[in-house]
Parts: C-alpha cells; sequence; structure tokens
C-alpha cells in the first residue's frame, strides 16, 4: 500500500514509492495501448478512421478536467496525453491508414 507523500521519512523510502508508482503506470499504459490495439482490429468493420478529432478532444478535455480534481498540474496533463494520443494514433494509421491516404 502506498503511504501518503507526507508519511514518508527518508528519500530512499520516497523514491522506492516513486518506483513502484512508476512500475504501476507503465502497467496501465501498457493496458491503454492493448485497448488500442483492440480499436485497429475493430474500426474498420465500423468504418471508423484511425484519427477521429472530437474523440480526440473529447479525450483531453475529460483529461484536463481530471488532472484538476486531482490536484495534478492540468495543463502538464493535457500535453501529456496529447503526446500519448497522437503516437496512438500514429500507431493506428500504420495498420490503418490515414484519412490523407483514404482520400479524406
Amino acid at each position: 500500500m502506498l503511504k501518503p507523500p507526507k508519511d514518508i521519512p527518508t528519500m530512499a523510502e520516497l523514491r522506492q514509492q516513486i518506483d513502484r508508482i512508476d512500475r504501476d503506470l507503465v502497467a496501465l499504459l501498457a493496458l491503454r495501448q492493448a485497448h488500442v490495439d483492440r480499436a485497429i482490429e475493430l474500426k474498420p468493420g465500423e468504418g471508423l478512421p484511425a484519427r477521429i478529432e472530437t474523440r480526440v478532444q473529447d479525450v483531453l478535455d475529460k483529461v484536463e478536467a481530471q488532472a484538476r480534481e486531482a490536484g495534478f498540474t492540468p495543463d502538464l496533463a493535457r500535453r501529456m496525453w496529447a503526446l500519448m494520443v497522437e503516437e496512438m494514433i500514429a500507431r493506428e494509421e500504420r495498420v490503418l491508414g490515414s484519412d490523407e491516404e483514404n482520400g479524406d
């Protein structure tokens, strides 16, 4: 179980906890990527392109709001997610092609 940061008495213990959080974040990001990979399988059957701009903006807006509520810097969260989302769309486009390649 993670301790609140204020309850951690030493840098060594704080670093251990940060390392654990990093492992957990990587595991969650891998799970997110697996969901994107499933989207790559589902989108063609539903006639959906890799990039759906309204979905991108919705995800970024939600993350920014959730970050604000959680006490995480909203602008930083939005920039981090924007990078991740763009990389995931590029992953999809390598398989599905881009709207430009499809003549859209």
